[in-house]
């Protein structure tokens, strides 16, 4: 299971992953993207490693979170990996603002340069028409919740091991709530010229 041999085709790894971390679980171990084995709490029952593939996605699925959380968290979700779904999905986020504006940058820098407002009062994305005092306050607060979004999710997701940063199951389904709610504002927002 070593990734660099399936670098042609990362789907076929996720899904024989996914089955081996079935079987695994009953050992209480798990097989992380690296490739590498890692020890977690044992399944006893196959209920229970079944449970654990499919809990958490019931849970968002019953929230009706945004397909692109799921699509870019799946095998976390399957595992259960609370820590690492949460960066998949925060990573789509900014994934979907480079797409959106053709920007290059990240985080924090990417949000207030795509929707911030410029020299004459145009952000380069705009979730609203800007028409109003409110609107124009929602888009600022927008660049400010993507701000805190990165800051306080992606950030330590991406810097911090995984031990040193614990992320519980409620607190990973209302973080990965809230990037929908950021994924269904994306959808809806323009590129102006």
């Amino acid at each position: 299971m070593n990734p660099v041999s399936y670098s042609n085709n990362s789907e076929y790894f996720e899904r024989k992953r996914t089955e081996l971390n079935r079987a695994l679980s009953f050992s209480g171990l798990i097989l992380g993207e690296d490739g590498k084995v890692r020890f977690t709490s044992k399944a006893t029952t196959l209920k229970e490693s079944e449970e654990r593939a499919s809990k958490l996605k019931s849970e968002l699925l019953l929230r009706n979170v945004h397909s692109d959380v799921l699509k870019f968290c799946k095998a976390e979700l399957l595992e259960e990996n609370y820590f690492h779904a949460v960066l998949e999905a925060t990573k789509s986020i900014a994934n979907k603002i480079r797409a959106l504006s053709g920007l290059k940058n990240d985080g924090a820098s990417l949000a207030t340069q795509a929707f911030s407002l410029g020299s004459n009062n145009l952000p380069m994305l705009a979730i609203n028409t800007l028409e109003s005092d409110t609107e124009i306050s929602e888009q600022k607060g927008f660049i400010n919740l993507l701000i805190g979004l990165f800051g306080t999710f992606r950030n330590p997701t991406a810097h911090a091991e995984k031990i040193y940063w614990e992320i519980n199951e409620q607190d990973a389904l209302d973080i990965l709530s809230l990037a929908s709610l950021v994924h269904r504002k994306l959808d809806i927002t323009k590129l102006l010229p």
